[in-house]
């Protein structure tokens, strides 16, 4: 497999949960400046919608969006525990999560990166967040992991997520439970190798 991304865009999500996952894998650089991959390949032909991240499969397809790749990817390894098994209600949990992060945060912070937004915009954006992060912390409170004592692809995408408050003055410091939560998913080896790995560290 080979995951097309750029560093410490929304593709580090599955570029955890592979590395998470022991998987043999392949990575490719994608530079939104010139739409081309590291390679010189043009990323659209690739994926259309010029976005990462896509993962092309041992046979060639190519799978896009976070939320699909990070599940197809916990499916081929039940025995990592990174989502419960299809079709059961915790299932649905972890479901109910990635989708909370993909529209309630991650395009929340996306406007926060939009250079053209007025900063009233952003202001209202950041004030809608600060809500966001009140549910998160409390549904965190007790708990190890999101979804309870088992690390998932949910835990790798909200923290990939709510790393990027520090490129945006968003500030997470009265949120203690997220302060924690992402010192703990930033401890794990897999998670310490990807962030060297997209020279995200120092």
């Amino acid at each position: 497999m080979k995951l097309y991304y750029s560093s410490g865009a929304c593709s580090l999500s599955p570029h955890i949960v592979l590395e998470e996952s022991g998987f043999t894998y392949e990575t490719e650089r994608v530079d939104f400046a010139t739409g081309n991959t590291e390679t010189g390949a043009d990323y659209r032909t690739i994926n259309p919608s010029g976005y990462v991240p896509a993962l092309m499969l041992d046979d060639g397809q190519i799978l896009t969006e976070g939320p699909a790749i990070v599940q197809y990817l916990a499916d081929r390894v039940p025995e990592k525990r990174l989502a419960p098994s299809a079709g059961s209600m915790e299932r649905y949990r972890l479901q109910e999560w990635l989708n909370f992060i993909s529209t309630e945060l991650h395009k929340g912070f996306g406007a926060l990166f939009n250079p053209q937004a007025p900063d009233a915009w952003k202001n209202i954006v950041k004030a809608q967040l600060a809500r966001r992060f009140d549910h998160v912390s409390n549904r965190l409170d007790g708990k190890v992991w999101l979804m309870g004592d088992d690390f998932t692809v949910a835990d790798a995408y909200l923290f990939t997520v709510l790393g990027w408050g520090q490129y945006v003055a968003v500030d997470l410091a009265p949120w203690p439970n997220l302060v924690d939560y992402q010192g703990r998913v930033a401890s794990r080896p897999a998670v310490q190798a990807v962030l060297n790995a997209e020279g995200l560290t120092g």
